[in-house]
């Protein structure tokens, strides 16, 4: 016990180490918060000058550039309505009329601190709970899977406004764009015409920045008479009330970030679209209505997708299986210095276990030094005047687009995504669905394809296994209570049951006052 408490505490003890997780997370941040730069191409880069350094200082800095990177996306989806990462799309739904409302110094103080939060439920679940989490992963079939995928797509019902149909047809357009390139099994062409430069995909970040960047700057050419809403910063950090008035939603969509996390292949982007539509079916009573500023909006996805990212190093470091992109790449740093991450790892090595919880709470406590100054310098973005504000996001955004590949193809893409989505919008059609399908789409396509497979492709036997496996029928049973819930026959039941709610109120009300 005393052993795994001084590697804990090896990186807050060492000056080095401590710089350079601190240096981490204050990159991984700002990294982060600039579309295009995601945070598993800055951990990429960053792996190629970390070949003659020791171990310890590498996983340091890149336990801070991870955790700052996932709170970083907020920032300009807050700001500006562009997500700095996938992670961050469910957040700017009501962070982005925040900013509108002159709010913006309060949302970003409320991220950060629900942010740190989820991080520490993460961490703490990596400590406590790491070979009993990851023994769940390992249950997860492919059908399993798919089953995730499809309430995923199905999650368009809280993200479409008030028309479903609209939301499905939006996610159904994003699982389209997610199919093109090479088929994942057969490597055979899908919906490249021919093209050679379809078979390597669409990257899905060129699009969220075109759907949400470009598409944002021509709706706001409609308002450029409308002068720029101040901001209200003077005060940043929610009060304690507020604080504990959101603990018990934060607590919950913690625990669904770390199990979705720990899901090989998941990851936070699923993580806060699923926390995002709890709050909006569990909370009763929000600030705002979801999409109009609500701060629910804000504490369900940040705090989930902080606290997937301890969920995504427990498959990583107890069984060898990434829990997302950035995960993998982190695993091949590992190989470079001559570790194996896996079984073994907590019994030929288990001081890099605890050295790897210690840098993370670290790096948590940075995110919350950092995350809560230099937000008055970034409110000042959105005061900017229109005729300044909107060609320096299209400049931003063509920048972040093209340093994804190094390819002006992304740029095109982009703007052609970013006109389409400004025509959606018009119509009364939301674009958060579109990239929903576009990350999910694959994934539903694979997992389909694979548990087809493992079924003997005999449809009759591949029905039947979802009904045998008590996991696979819980997560069906979840599934369809979902689609219920969003039917139109649920609708109008809610409806008539909230409208008849406050007549029994006040007859109760009535009645007491007469006994009195």
């Amino acid at each position: 016990m005393t052993a795994a408490l001084d590697y804990f505490l090896m990186s807050w003890l060492d000056p080095h180490l401590m710089f350079l997780t601190a240096a981490g997370t204050f990159a991984g941040i700002y990294i982060g918060a600039i579309p295009g730069l995601s945070v598993t191409m800055a951990v990429s880069i960053l792996i190629s000058f970390t070949f003659k350094w020791d171990m310890n200082s590498a996983l340091a800095v890149i336990s801070g550039i991870y955790l700052g990177g996932v709170y970083g996306g907020s920032r300009s989806a807050i700001l500006l309505n562009i997500p700095g990462a996938p992670s961050a799309v469910a957040t700017g739904m009501d962070g982005y009329p925040l900013a509108k409302r002159g709010e913006a110094g309060a949302a970003i103080g409320l991220t950060t601190v629900v942010s740190v939060f989820g991080g520490f439920i993460g961490i703490l679940a990596l400590a406590a709970a790491a070979p009993l989490v990851s023994e769940l992963a390992l249950k997860f079939a492919p059908r399993d899977y798919l089953l995730l995928a499809m309430w995923g797509i199905l999650l368009v019902g809280s993200l479409s406004g008030d028309s479903l149909a609209k939301g499905i047809f939006a996610g159904a357009i994003g699982v389209l764009i997610g199919m093109v390139g090479l088929d994942p099994m057969t490597a055979e062409p899908r919906f490249t015409f021919g093209t050679v430069t379809l078979t390597a995909g669409i990257s899905y970040i060129a699009a969220m920045i075109g759907f949400f960047g470009v598409a944002e700057v021509l709706v706001q050419l409609h308002e450029l008479h409308i002068k720029a809403v101040r901001q209200d910063v003077s005060k940043i950090l929610p009060s304690f009330g507020l604080i504990r008035k959101y603990l018990p939603l934060a607590t919950r969509t913690s625990a669904l970030g770390v199990v979705v996390g720990a899901l090989p292949g998941a990851g936070g982007d699923i993580a806060a679209l699923m926390a995002y539509d709890h709050a909006k079916r569990t909370v009763k009573n929000p600030s705002r209505p979801f999409g109009q500023g609500a701060y629910e909006g804000l504490v369900a996805p940040e705090s989930a997708n902080n606290a997937a990212v301890g969920g995504a190093y427990i498959p990583m470091l107890t069984l060898g299986i990434p829990g997302d992109a950035v995960t993998a790449v982190i695993i091949g740093a590992m190989y470079i210095h001559g570790l194996k991450p896996g079984p073994m790892l907590m019994i030929e090595t288990p001081h890099l276990f605890w050295f790897q919880v210690g840098s993370l709470a670290l790096a948590n406590i940075f995110l919350l030094i950092f995350g809560l100054t230099g937000i008055r310098i970034f409110a000042k973005i959105v005061e900017a005047p229109k005729p300044i504000l909107l060609p320096l996001i299209l400049v931003l955004s063509a920048v972040g687009a093209y340093a994804i590949n190094n390819n002006p193809a992304d740029v095109y893409w982009m703007l052609g995504f970013g006109v389409f989505g400004y025509f959606l919008k018009m119509y009364g059609f939301q674009v958060g669905p579109v990239i929903l399908g576009i990350i999910l789409g694959p994934l539903m396509d694979r997992s389909f394809r694979q548990a087809m497979i493992s079924a003997g492709e005999d449809p009759v036997q591949f029905a039947g296994e979802f009904l045998t496996s008590p996991l696979s029928a819980a997560i069906l049973a979840a599934l369809v209570l979902s689609m219920a819930s969003q039917s139109s026959w649920w609708r109008k039941l809610r409806g008539k049951r909230d409208m008849h709610e406050p007549l029994a109120r006040e007859l109760e009300d009535s009645a007491s006052a007469g006994n009195v």
